[in-house]
């Protein structure tokens, strides 16, 4: 087995040691969840009464307790492209687990909202907190105590995160995330991006813009580009919480049905009353952790991440901080370029060996902990491995070699050396860029500042012809405390047709961008924000600001008395109507976004 590489397992053990106290506290909670919390035998014949009497065929296995009792919890809806094929995902679930004596019922559902859908709209800035909901959501659907296992039905955004933060408070139940696959692919990214730049000069109508989207969005299954949905199916591989390989295979297909039915099977085993116990709990941990982080590096996978990523892991008794992600990415390679950082889609990754060879590479390189709980049996190294139907039978089979070396590559012979995302420090504090897709000469802008509070007002500024020339767009009281922290991913056209004009231009932001950044440099998750005292705040029009990626610089050039006599000016009015005023609370009580912009999990830590 090869050595694991020096500053991986310095940065482990860092978090390890970080993290001791926090994480004794959690592995207890879970412990006492077990032995001595609410469970199906503890319950009522009154309590037992109301949870199966719509049992049907499978009433009589659940009255007498003798036989796992899966908990499903889902995201299903028919209006989400990617959660619409999980509206059969129950029944399938429910004949696999008969098929092995144990029974499964739905415990709860929870909101899946779409990005594609509220991006650059008022629902947008409910976006982030969704997530804290959905973890609320899968908590109340846990809470009925009446399962022995859970199975999590989600794919996209904020939906794998928060189902992942509310079954940890429930760790001590053996957990499989079920993902549904990708879309086909659609038409090619490369002509919808200049159709939504044409539009943004006014050269292309509304009706051509409408006809380029939908003949990319076309079908049932997750959007095939590289954003933050399939980055969290990659997340879920890299810590071993799916069956192997299960992300990116189509849904309707044979071989998607059987692998829904092998978690199944497999959760069946992994029961605390057998001799394979494989708690949620003791999957999830640092190691596992650090996994996620590799594979976000090694994929240029979704900056969201450095927001999700440390929730998931607070959830679990772990710290970890962007400090963490930056020197992890100092060392892992790129091996994959996925749209918006490559040609190909997440179905041409698959076809070439995908996740599957990633993990292989990586293991093999010593740049990935293969010694992890997984709830596949043999750790790691199954997941380097991808399934196949053979004679209608499930097997894994290797994966050799690259299929298409100009979309994933082995790391003796990566993208570039170095991850696809880096962190910036300095006196307008720290911050995160995705680099994967930003070509290298730009990844160094020093430029006047054009500082907004709202981004529609950048949108009116670009058409008015007043952003003609180098410039760092700011775009500021974007954060969790003072909106909701929304994605600025519909100011991409705009700020890529800038660029392709011939000007510098890079994004400075306390908010987010998409998961499918781009080619425009955008530093983004700016910290603190604008509202909680954030630097940001002292920027003027016409500040000379440097963003660099290779010095890990995000810099004022203002004169140092000038820039402390500074105030922070009034932040816009809250925002109101579409439901943001009920997410009030949330915003008032949010973290930053280096710990997680939780506005629950720092409630949840004070009362363990």
């Amino acid at each position: 087995m090869t050595e694991l590489n020096p500053v991986i397992a310095k940065v482990t053990d860092r978090i390890v040691q970080r993290s001791a106290a926090s994480r004794l506290k959690y592995l207890d909670l879970i412990e006492r969840g077990r032995d001595a919390g609410t469970n199906r035998a503890q319950l009522s014949c009154g309590n037992l009464a109301h949870a199966f009497a719509a049992s049907g065929d499978d009433k009589a296995v659940i009255r007498t307790g003798a036989a796992m009792n899966i908990g499903i919890v889902t995201s299903y809806n028919d209006m989400l492209s990617a959660h619409q094929p999980y509206g059969r995902y129950p029944e399938i679930i429910k004949i696999a687990a008969r098929e092995v004596g144990a029974t499964a019922q739905v415990a709860g559902g929870v909101p899946a909202m779409c990005d594609g859908v509220t991006q650059g709209q008022a629902g947008m800035d409910l976006s982030l907190f969704s997530r804290d909901t959905i973890a609320l959501g899968t908590a109340v659907a846990l809470s009925h105590a009446m399962f022995e296992g859970a199975m999590l039905l989600g794919i996209c955004d904020k939906i794998v995160p928060g189902l992942l933060i509310g079954a940890l408070r429930f760790g001590h139940l053996p957990t499989i995330l079920i993902p549904a696959g990708p879309m086909p692919s659609g038409l090619a990214n490369k002509e919808k991006v200049r159709i939504r730049q044409l539009y943004a000069e006014g050269k292309v109508g509304k009706d051509e813009l409408l006809e380029s989207e939908s003949a990319s969005y076309h079908g049932a299954g997750t959007c095939t580009f590289y954003g933050t949905a399939n980055s969290n199916q990659m997340m879920m591989e890299m810590m071993g919480l799916h069956i192997p390989a299960a992300s990116f295979v189509h849904p309707g297909t044979k071989l998607r049905t059987e692998l829904t039915r092998a978690a199944t099977h497999r959760i069946a085993e992994m029961g605390w009353d057998g001799d394979d116990y494989r708690p949620l709990g003791h999957c999830i941990d640092e190691k596992a952790i650090v996994n996620a982080i590799i594979g976000l590096m090694a994929t240029g996978g979704s900056t969201n991440h450095a927001i999700h990523l440390p929730a998931i892991a607070r959830a679990a008794g772990i710290h970890i901080d962007w400090t963490d992600f930056a020197e992890i990415s100092d060392v892992v390679p790129l091996l994959a370029r996925v749209y918006p950082n490559g040609s190909g889609d997440v179905n041409n990754f698959h076809a070439a060996g995908g996740i599957s060879f990633v993990i292989r590479e990586l293991l093999d390189a010593g740049l990935l902990h293969g010694d992890i709980l997984t709830v596949a049996p043999g750790g790691m190294a199954g997941y380097g491995q991808e399934p196949v139907l053979e004679d209608e039978k499930l097997v894994w089979r290797d994966v050799p070699a690259s299929r298409d070396e100009a979309i994933l590559r082995p790391a003796a012979n990566p993208f570039q050396a170095d991850g696809g995302m880096k962190l910036l420090e300095g006196n307008l504090g720290r911050c995160v860029m995705k680099v994967s897709a930003v070509d290298k000469e730009r990844w160094t802008i020093e430029a006047p500042a054009a500082v907004f509070h709202d981004q529609d007002d950048v949108l009116r500024a670009f058409k008015a012809g007043e952003l003609e020339r180098d410039v760092v767009v700011v775009v500021r009281f974007q954060g969790p405390k003072a909106n909701g922290m929304p994605e600025l991913h519909k100011l991409t056209p705009a700020l890529g047709v800038l660029q392709d004009r011939g000007f510098k231009v890079a994004l400075l932001t306390d908010g987010r961008m998409s998961g499918a950044s781009g080619k425009v440099p955008a530093a983004i998750h700016l910290s603190p924000e604008a509202l909680a005292g954030g630097a940001i705040g002292k920027l003027r029009d016409g500040d000379l600001v440097r963003v660099c990626a290779e010095t890990g610089d995000v810099t004022a050039l203002v004169d140092a008395a000038t820039w402390d006599a500074r105030d922070i000016p009034a932040a816009p009015p809250p925002p109101y109507d579409t439901g943001r005023e009920l997410f009030a609370l949330f915003r008032h009580h949010s973290d930053l976004a280096e710990q997680g912009a939780s506005p629950i999990l720092a409630a949840m830590e004070s009362e363990i």
